[in-house]
């Protein structure tokens, strides 16, 4: 790296050394020229000396220049290789020469216009999360309302009619979806401060999937989902943040099943390997995904043709997945057969699992 350095360097003055060459070269062929129009006026040796310390005082002048710059140089080199970092234009302090000057005056004058614009934005964009926020559980009061007004609606009325209960039922379904959404949105917004809102324990997660599979239990009654939990286990995560995530994989799981005629199955199957950790399965018997669009499932506003053809995904729900599980050091995956199902599966890193034998075979 240094010996490239004194390369650049040389070579960016390289005018100067052909100049300084060149006005050598005119003055000994002058004295040449000298000497013969006047013999013996000059030695030959005074001539030689004449090349070898102008050559001298040459080289000499570059390498002070050098060891002017070099400094310089390497600060610039550094901040060019840390050009990914704000503030690397800051590291650029030791000008030596009047353009150098000016070009530090430069870079620190964009270096502040581009952090004020900078924090303009930051500025704007919370106030924009914040509005977010606000609207989210604005919404969320009023979807709440109605769902308890259809609940009392369904229990005050006869059993005959029959038209008004699926009137209701679908009701239920449209405010279940709105609030998924919301709840979506909220999440999503809250991804950019995801340190700031965690809280890492053991979590006992067969419960938490008895609480996820009770907030769906109207659809899975509805479109004949059959969920079933096989294990025990108490992983170290965030007990929020990962029913985020089996939220959204038995929202899709019901939502891609309920077109199938008959009972579908909903497996749950927990098991614990000492050099892998833990795995969680979520099996479905949906509709299944495409070979060529299982690569980019968890890619922003990706939909797919199941998500075109069901009309209802925004793209969004498994991107939210992946970015949770990733920021809690779990790893999101998934295999499926288009037509037969998809198996989603969470891993958790060793270490920070615990897994007890428990009951098998359990169903909701």
């Amino acid at each position: 790296m240094r010996l490239r350095s004194v390369a650049l360097f040389f070579r960016d003055r390289l005018i100067f050394v052909l100049s300084t060459f060149a006005i050598i070269g005119v003055g000994a062929c002058l004295m040449l020229l000298e000497n013969a129009r006047y013999p013996g006026m000059m030695d030959k040796s005074t001539i030689f000396y004449f090349v070898a310390a102008a050559a001298f005082i040459g080289v000499l002048g570059l390498l002070i220049d050098y060891i002017r710059n070099r400094e310089y140089h390497k600060q610039l080199r550094n901040a060019v290789e840390g050009s990914d970092e704000l503030q690397a234009a800051a590291i650029v302090q030791s000008a030596v020469t009047a353009e150098q000057q000016m070009v530090i005056r430069l870079l620190d004058r964009q270096n502040s216009a581009y952090l004020n614009k900078l924090g303009a934005y930051r500025r704007q964009q919370e106030l924009h999360n914040h509005f977010v926020l606000q609207w989210v559980h604005h919404m969320k009061t009023p979807l709440s309302v109605i769902d308890i007004l259809l609940q009392e609606s369904l229990k005050q009325m006869p059993s005959s009619e029959e038209e008004q209960k699926e009137l209701i039922l679908s009701l239920h379904e449209e405010a279940d979806r709105m609030t998924r959404g919301l709840e979506m949105l909220l999440y999503t917004a809250r991804l950019d401060k995801f340190e700031m809102d965690i809280h890492l324990k053991k979590v006992p997660l067969h419960n938490v999937i008895r609480e996820v599979l009770i907030a769906h239990k109207r659809l899975c009654i509805r479109h004949a989902v059959i969920p079933q939990i096989d294990g025990e286990a108490w992983p170290e995560t965030d007990e929020k943040w990962i029913t985020v995530v089996l939220n959204q994989v038995v929202s899709n799981a019901i939502k891609y099943s309920k077109h199938k005629q008959g009972m579908k199955s909903l497996v749950f199957h927990l098991e614990q390997n000492t050099e892998t950790g833990c795995k969680i399965s979520i099996t479905d018997e949906g509709s299944g995904i495409a070979t060529h669009d299982l690569p980019r499932i968890f890619d922003p506003f990706f939909t797919g043709e199941n998500g075109q053809s069901a009309g209802e995904s925004t793209g969004m729900g498994l991107y939210l997945a992946k970015q949770v599980c990733g920021r809690l050091g779990h790893i999101l995956s998934v295999t499926s057969e288009l037509g037969m199902g998809t198996t989603f599966t969470i891993t958790f890193q060793p270490g920070s699992i615990h897994i007890l034998g428990g009951k098998t075979g359990k169903s909701m």
